[in-house]
């Protein structure tokens, strides 16, 4: 996907939100800032993008998301990251990913494995999703699918 198009997204991230009314924080793993930062340049960030976190090594997770989960790629880590990322900085709206993206799999989770939560109104969805196996590639694929899936989720949770 171009950048171009992840602009776009990002761009009805940003009129969705701003439609509601509401506030957006973002955690990330796997994807280390990429979905933040190209929801910064959906517009007026400053009006709904709270804050976005990297919580690339676990203690982070722990301590600050409050992920629970013995493995920090499954699901339940994916969806605690997204609850966390909310209740950390006070937003309605929580955009969370995880995943595998070196070349071994982890607690059996295949490489280039992403899982996005997304978090509206206490309601959360987690999807998985596999990759290219280029990381560059995989970052971008991961960032669509992210914005993607928090677009529909509010589309839905009106």
């Amino acid at each position: 996907m171009s950048s171009d198009a992840i602009t776009r997204l990002a761009e009805s991230v940003a009129d969705l939100l701003l439609e509601r009314d509401e506030v957006l924080a973002v955690a990330e793993s796997c994807t280390a800032g990429a979905v933040a930062a190209s929801l910064a340049g959906g517009g007026s960030a400053e009006r709904w993008l709270r804050a976005g976190l990297v919580a690339y090594q676990e203690p982070v997770k722990r301590s600050l998301l409050g992920v629970r989960s013995q493995s920090l790629v499954v699901p339940r880590a994916a969806e605690e990251m997204a609850r966390g990322a909310a209740r950390l900085f006070d937003t309605p709206v929580a955009l969370a990913t995880t995943g595998v993206f070196g070349e071994e799999p982890v607690d059996g989770v295949e490489p280039t494995t992403v899982l996005i939560a997304s978090l509206v109104s206490d309601d959360v969805r987690v999807v998985s999703h596999r990759l290219d196996d280029d990381p560059d590639i995989a970052t971008d694929q991961a960032v669509e699918l992210a914005l993607t899936q928090l677009i529909d989720d509010l589309h839905r949770r009106r």
